[in-house]
């Protein structure tokens, strides 16, 4: 039996024989050409065909898992068109009078080296994305056709890694796991991995030689364990069968309250980031949603999403979730969440710099789209507003001030529009020190604790140096809580959680002893934590 430890992207295990998946060696040779014009119009064809081929995954991907799953279809479908892109394939080989397959692969590699050299993780990750594309390309000009998973039986897929495309392009009932070598917790095909409800680790060393072996994919411990003995075999079949029965169990609290035995009643809430994962919402019997991340809108595209756009989406959603509630909470970019298209300056620290309302507020015009955007869709569901990173009374009565102008030019424009509730984020120190003002001027409150965390204990959250310093249950935190939620009570204004502390389940019985009116938790944790509240 042999032990190899990785990193988990989605928990769950999985008990099987392991597929070895191995890219095909792409030998490209660079060859000399007169006709520089029938080689840039093989690249033109070829180009053509790897769209379309990218259509029809997008496609598959959409039935399978939902356009969350399948946005990186549309992303290559763009890298694959992007001017640049193909400028650089033209340039080489009009210029170098070469062969298109060497011109692809040299831009596919010079793109992919850019792309690495980035400090932003989520850029990072897209170099994966342009030598998927540029291997594509390359094949449909060798004539190769794509490759599919074979085989009955389901299995364990390891990899170097896995693009996008191959992951799709996969029976997924015969998925058990994916375990590669590279990758991160950023990467598409770890994201599918979550969609697909599949363990998955990366960060794995393994050997070409378990190809057929027999193998356990511990997601919970991250662990790849080869040649399992029998007493390994009974112990992780019987943990599969409990997990099992726990699931069939948590089916039963559907359609219950999320109410002590005492009568306190919690509302519990749901955390999205697109339209798409309502499905997941209604899946898991989420009593509403309490933070749409909208920022995502704007992520995965070269443009401003108009409001139009917009407004469609949350239409969807609001029009999805039948009456129960919708909180949006406003663009959120900045920090982490970086758009090249808004040409945000580098900054020394982006955490504490320009980001969230401060943007909406300095780009006033942006801001007032989607707060239209927002305001129509009310007319077809029950949304609220929530505005991330408020951090005085000032600010926020400029917002109602926008949000006023916006309402009426809308009144007068004679498009209907909702009740709409409209709260704040309380993410800084600043913010719960003055919250006792704040909760005059709004509905709700809801306590981003991620955040929260980072700015009162002074540590990069994202800083995996300090993950030993890094205390979500320290006092100064729970002090604050508290606070918040006696200044909100005072002035009648509701207050939930909507950070990582929500699923927290050693702090559920502390939060309601605290009086907190709300918990949104990822879909997946709607459950787990009504059956929690229901026992307490």
């Amino acid at each position: 039996m042999e032990i190899i430890s990785g990193k988990s992207v989605f928990a769950g295990i999985a008990i099987g024989r392991v597929m070895v998946w191995e890219k095909e060696n792409q030998s490209i040779k660079r060859t000399h050409t007169e006709d520089t014009q029938a080689e840039l119009e093989r690249v033109k064809r070829a180009s053509e065909k790897a769209v379309g081929q990218l259509e029809k995954l997008y496609e598959k991907a959409v039935k399978e898992f939902g356009e969350s799953g399948a946005a990186i279809f549309d992303v290559h479908q763009m890298m694959i068109q992007d001017g640049d892109y193909q400028e650089s394939i033209r340039h080489i080989i009009t210029t170098q009078n070469t062969n298109a397959e060497f011109a692809v692969a040299t831009t596919g590699d010079n793109f992919a080296s850019m792309f690495s050299g980035m400090k932003d993780e989520y850029m990072k990750a897209r170099a994966e994305d342009v030598k998927d594309i540029s291997t594509r390309i390359i094949n449909i000009l060798a004539g190769k056709e794509e490759r599919t998973l074979g085989g009955e039986e389901p299995v364990i897929i390891l990899a170097e890694d896995l693009a996008p495309s191959e992951t799709v392009q996969m029976d997924t009932g015969k998925v058990l796991a994916f375990v590669t070598r590279l990758g991160s917790t950023n990467s598409h095909t770890a994201i599918l991995a979550r969609t697909m409800n599949i363990p998955a680790l990366i960060c794995v060393e393994f050997s070409n030689d378990f190809d057929g072996k027999l193998a356990i994919v511990d997601g919970v411990s991250g662990a790849l364990i080869i040649n399992p003995d029998e007493a390994t075999l009974r112990e992780y079949s019987k943990r599969i069968h409990n997990d099992q029965e726990k699931a069939a169990m948590l089916q039963e609290l559907r359609g219950k309250e999320t109410i002590t035995r005492d009568g306190k009643r919690i509302k519990l809430y749901a955390n999205i980031g697109n339209a798409s994962d309502v499905a997941f919402v209604h899946r898991n019997d989420g009593e509403g949603i309490g933070l749409f991340r909208s920022e995502f809108i704007y992520l995965g595209r070269d443009t401003y999403p108009t409001e139009e756009e917009q407004f469609q989406v949350y239409k969807t959603v609001a029009q999805n979730m039948a009456g129960k509630k919708v909180i949006i909470r406003t663009l959120d970019i900045g920090a982490d969440k970086q758009v090249d298209y808004f040409n945000l300056a580098k900054e020394e620290n982006p955490a504490l710099g320009y980001r969230a309302i401060r943007i909406c507020l300095d780009r006033v015009e942006l801001f007032k789209t989607q707060l239209r955007a927002i305001l129509r869709a009310s007319a077809f569901g029950n949304i609220s507003i929530m505005y991330p990173m408020i951090i005085s009374v000032g600010e926020i009565k400029k917002v109602k001030e926008i949000f006023g102008e916006v309402r009426d030019g809308l009144k007068q424009e004679k498009y209907p529009y909702g009740e709409v509730e409209q709260g704040i984020m309380i993410e800084t120190p600043a913010a719960v020190m003055v919250s006792d003002d704040l909760a005059k001027e709004v509905d709700f409150f809801s306590i981003g604790t991620n955040d929260l965390t980072q700015y009162t204990l002074a540590i990069d959250r994202q800083n995996s140096k300090l993950d030993s310093f890094y205390d979500a249950h320290h006092p100064a935190i729970l002090r604050m809580i508290q606070m918040v939620i006696d200044h909100g009570h005072k002035e009648n204004c509701w207050v939930g959680i909507c950070g990582e502390l929500a699923a927290d389940t050693a702090l559920t019985k502390t939060f309601i002893e605290m009086g907190i009116d709300e918990l949104s938790v990822s879909p997946s944790f709607v459950l787990p934590i009504r059956k929690l509240v229901r026992e307490l």
